[in-house]
This record gives structure tokens, C-alpha cells and sequence, in this order.
């Protein structure tokens, strides 16, 4: 089958997609049917692609389910196959159903979570990937906190759009009971209706996550009213939702912060968010292995969420990462290498090999920590540890260029003859030369300085020469550095070993992936776990006071220029 080429195949033999669609109205597909018999055939291909198996559909399985019905199972329906990824698949299949006969908002919702999850979160970028505006992408996310039974009343077209969004602001128990006693009404109530209704009871104090102490006398408290509010308020609700909100919300970014030094991301997770962060484990269905897992810890996309979804308001999950597309992808690698392992043939080692190779591993031989490739384990280049790197490269650099005339004069003949004299300072170079001979150098005139610097010795001159290029390296572009410190063969060991200052630049999942790599954690053995558990600046002081610990020589990946 060509790519893109119209033909035609059995439409019993097709594999269902990933179809958004969960809910198939039952008039509108009798219609599709009674259209399809009347012309005698499908008119418009469908959309399938080449899985294990067979083809999937991607789009027009209304189309395939009206012509299975009208004509069997063997009825050749015309397809264009397409080699997509699952990914693509989804976005094809969600579009084209937004653009066909009306879908139902929840599996848009559904839909829509899982693109916003590929975007890592970027709803404008969902947005325009969809071809929705951000209000609507805003609205179809928030249904997905709407119970079952309140998206399956909404699929079923029992309830308005309006009706559903007001209870997705709900617990989903609360939904429950709610959505019973709605459908239960001879006449549904209208959204407006409904609204006031519900307003009254949505937002329970008993939920509340903030201080609450101003609350026990406010009049928006219907606790204190019960005569207005009799029994459907009785338990306390708060009646003004704009300063529940509020509140809500100081609570949620105070407790983002005060985790922000522990992750490289902080997320404030929101309803229809729930693709856009799993769970970070080494093992299971979903883990990525032992040693990726580790590495993860490191990685911008590593962090804690905080839930900002009714019901679970406030609640905070940690060792999460928030690049799903990522994560599946290492779970896959690692799956895909347990596979090759376990179908590898055990061979017994030979007497002459005996004593030296790797033991066979005989139970937990299929452990995740078996990988297809090498795994790097780094701290991620934030800004502030690439300006702290960088301070440390010009510092090096300079000891070292002042160290060797040398080397000194070809660095300066090289910078003159690629990046021109541009950076030299004036000012530290003058500086210079008035501590070296107490004589201070004119501040315009060339000719006066010219004789000054010839009536000094040559020692003088030498060192003058050697400030010029320390004077460049203080303002060289960061780019070039690498090359430099190649040239000078510059080991950092001699300038650098660690220190809080540095790991202090870092949240404390970074300092695991460092106190790991430099061999901290190992050292400090069983007080390491205590260590971990404490406040940032307690974990960098027991990491720094390891008795008998060598910390000179030691130079974490991060620090290193790119030519090691």
C-alpha cells in the first residue's frame, strides 16, 4: 500500500484507534447510515495507520461503524493509510471529530489533556495546536474534573455544557449526589437556575485549606447563617467565592515556594492537568529503571506537584516529572532492554574467564537497571550554575595565563587575530601598571604612556603584556572560554574544590544527584537518608562535614568545559 494512496480494504479486518469519541448518538449515526445506503457506498476515505497487527483507524470510525452496520463486516471501505505516530494519531483523531458532527465536550476534555500533556503544560501552545482559543481550551480542561456520572450525562446529552461546568468546580462525591438529583427533576433546571442554586452549597468550609480564623464571624459564612440557609447549609459554606479563591490560592503559591528549593520545577497542577505530570518510579508498568531514575532527579522536568483540583486542594506530590512524552519514551527503552536481556541465551563461562567476568545474575536478572545505552547524570544549566561556572573558568584561566608567559603571548596573538582587542580594559591595565611602579599613566595621551612603559623595566613590561589577555579573559565571550581552557590545559582540580557556595546554588533533588556523583552519599552511609530528609541548609552542612571525606578533586560533571 503506497503512502497516502487511496485504496480500498475490509473494514471487518480494521483495528479501533485511539478515538476521543466515547459516546456514538444514536440519531446522528442512523442518519450517517441511512446517507451511506442511500449512495451505496462510502464516499470520503478514512484515515488508518500500519500498527502490530493490522491498521488502526486514525480518523472515520463513525464512518467505518456505519458501514460495518449498513454492510458487513467484508464491505471494502475506502482508506488512505498514513505512517503516523501514536502522538499524531491523536491530534488527527481529535480534530477531525471536532470538525465533524458535535462531539462531546468531556472527550474533547480527554483529548485536549493529553495534547496539553505533549506540550508540557503549555496551554497557549495546546491552544494553537487545536485551533481553539485559550478560553475554550481553559473550559473543555476543566471538565475533566467532572465525575463519571456527570460526563456520561453530558455525553448522553441529558445536561448542558453549563450545568456540567458548574459541578466540575465540585468534589466528585459531591457530583455524584448532585447529578442524581438533577436528572431526577421533571424539568431540567436552567444553567442560571441551577447556578444559584449550587453556589450556595460549593464552596464548604470544612475543605477550606487556608487559616480560617477570620471566617468564624464573616457574614459570607453561612455557618452563621442559618436561618437564610436552613439545612442545605447547614455544614458552613462559603457564600463570597472571589475571597475563598483568593485564600485558596496564597495557600497554593506559599507552598510552591517553600518548595522551590527542593525541585527544579514547582507546579501548581490544575483540572484537566492530569497528563501533564506522572509519577517519576524506577520500577513497574510505568518505571523507567534504577539508573534512569536517578538521572531523572537532575532533569529541568523533575519536581513536585501541587494539586489544585476540588477534592484534592493542596494536596502535594513530590518525584514527579513533568515531560509525560519523555517519560514514556525512557520507560519504553527500558522495557525494550529487559526484553533483550531476557531473550539473550545464557552461556556458561569458561574456567579461563571464570575468575574475572561479571557473575550471572540468577533472580532479579531482569532488573530495570539494565539499559540499552549509557546514562548521564547531571545537574541541569540553570542560570545560576552557569554563571557560577563561568566565574570559576575566568578565574582559573587567569592564574593560569598569568602563570605562563608563554602560552600568555600565543593566547594574545590568537585573540588579536580572530577576535580583535575589543575587551581589553583600559582601566585595569592602567590600574596595573600604577601598582607595579607607583607612576600613574595619562588618561588620554598615547605618546606620554608609551614613554612611561619604556623607561620600566622588561619584568615590568612582561607582566604588563601578561594583563592584557587576563584583562580580555574578564569579558571574552562565555562561548570561547571551552577553547581557552583546552589551549592552557587548564585542571580545574588546582582551582576549585566543593563547597556550600555551590551547593547552595542548587534544590536539594540536584545536591542527591551531586552528593551521588562525588561520592557524598556513599560516604556519609546510613546518616545519609536523615541527611536527606532535613531542611536544605542542615543537608548541605552534613555533606560538607563528612569526616575523613577528601573534597579536593573532586569536580562535578556540571563544572567541567566541554572539551573533557
Amino acid at each position: 500500500m503506497e503512502h497516502q494512496t487511496i485504496t480500498n480494504i475490509r473494514v471487518g479486518s480494521l483495528l479501533a484507534g485511539n478515538n476521543p469519541r466515547t459516546y456514538f448518538d444514536p440519531v446522528e449515526m442512523a442518519e450517517l447510515e441511512a446517507s451511506i445506503l442511500a449512495a451505496k457506498e462510502v464516499i470520503q476515505p478514512i484515515l488508518i495507520r500500519p500498527v502490530e497487527g493490522g491498521y488502526a483507524i486514525v480518523a472515520g470510525e463513525r464512518r467505518a461503524r456505519a458501514s460495518r452496520k449498513v454492510f458487513g463486516d467484508d464491505y471494502e471501505i475506502p482508506v488512505i493509510a498514513k505512517a503516523i505516530s501514536a502522538e499524531e494519531a491523536d491530534d488527527m483523531a481529535l480534530i477531525e471529530n471536532t470538525q465533524r458532527a458535535n462531539m462531546s465536550p468531556t472527550e474533547e476534555a480527554a483529548a485536549a489533556a493529553k495534547i496539553l500533556g505533549r506540550c508540557e503544560g503549555n496551554r497557549d501552545e495546546a491552544a494553537k495546536r487545536l485551533g481553539w482559543s485559550r478560553s475554550t481550551l481553559d473550559k473543555r480542561l476543566a471538565l475533566m474534573n467532572c465525575s463519571p456520572s456527570v460526563m456520561t450525562a453530558l455525553n448522553e446529552r441529558k445536561i448542558q455544557l453549563g450545568h456540567a461546568e458548574l459541578l466540575a468546580a465540585a468534589p466528585k462525591g459531591r457530583q455524584e449526589k448532585a447529578i442524581v438529583n438533577l436528572l431526577a427533576q421533571t424539568t431540567l433546571p436552567s444553567v442560571a437556575e441551577f447556578k444559584a442554586g449550587l453556589e450556595e452549597i460549593s464552596r464548604s468550609m470544612a475543605l477550606a485549606i487556608f487559616d480560617k480564623a477570620d471566617c468564624t464571624s464573616c457574614h459570607h459564612n453561612s455557618g452563621n447563617q442559618q436561618a437564610l440557609f436552613a439545612e442545605a447549609v447547614s455544614g458552613g459554606h462559603c457564600t463570597n467565592s472571589e475571597c475563598f479563591n483568593k485564600k485558596t490560592e496564597d495557600v497554593l503559591e506559599a507552598k510552591k515556594k517553600s518548595l522551590e528549593e527542593n525541585y527544579p520545577r514547582v507546579v501548581i497542577v490544575r483540572q484537566g492537568e492530569n497528563n501533564t505530570v506522572i509519577k517519576l518510579i524506577a520500577e513497574g508498568a510505568t518505571g523507567v529503571g534504577d539508573e534512569q531514575a536517578a538521572a531523572c532527579r537532575s532533569c529541568k522536568s523533575f519536581g513536585a506537584a501541587i494539586s489544585a483540583i476540588p477534592g484534592k486542594v493542596g494536596n502535594v506530590y513530590e518525584s514527579q516529572c513533568f515531560d509525560t512524552s519523555c517519560h514514556t519514551k525512557k520507560v519504553g527503552e527500558r522495557l525494550l532492554a529487559e526484553k533483550k536481556a531476557a531473550a539473550k541465551p545464557a552461556t556458561a563461562p569458561t574456567a579461563s574467564k571464570s575468575a574475572s567476568s561479571t557473575p550471572v545474575a540468577e533472580k532479579g536478572a531482569e532488573k530495570s537497571t539494565t539499559t540499552s545505552k549509557a546514562i548521564v547524570t547531571s545537574v541541569q544549566d540553570t542560570q545560576r550554575v552557569v554563571d557560577y561556572r563561568i566565574g570559576v573558568w575566568r578565574k582559573a584561566l587567569k592564574k593560569e595565563l598569568f602563570a605562563d608567559p608563554h602560552k600568555n603571548l600565543c593566547m594574545l596573538i590568537g585573540i588579536m587575530m580572530t577576535r580583535g582587542g575589543t575587551n581589553v580594559s583600559s582601566i585595569k591595565l592602567a590600574s596595573g601598571f600604577e601598582t607595579m611602579t607607583s607612576q600613574k599613566p595619562p588618561v588620554s595621551n598615547v605618546g606620554e604612556a608609551a614613554v612611561m612603559v619604556a623607561e620600566v623595566d622588561d619584568k615590568v613590561r612582561s607582566q604588563m603584556l601578561s594583563g592584557i589577555v587576563i584583562s580580555i579573559t574578564d569579558s571574552i565571550e562565555k562561548s570561547h572560554l571551552p577553547e581557552m581552557l583546552k589551549f592552557m590545559q587548564v585542571d580545574l582540580v588546582k582551582h576549585w574544590k566543593l563547597n556550600a557556595e555551590f551547593l547552595d546554588l542548587l534544590t536539594k533533588s540536584e545536591i542527591e544527584v551531586i552528593a551521588e556523583e562525588l561520592g557524598l552519599k556513599a560516604a556519609l552511609g546510613e546518616k545519609y537518608a536523615k541527611a536527606k530528609s532535613g531542611k536544605k541548609d542542615e543537608f548541605i552542612k552534613a555533606l560538607m562535614e563528612i569526616e575523613g571525606f577528601v573534597y579536593e578533586g573532586k569536580i562535578p560533571k556540571v563544572l567541567k568545559h566541554a572539551v573533557d
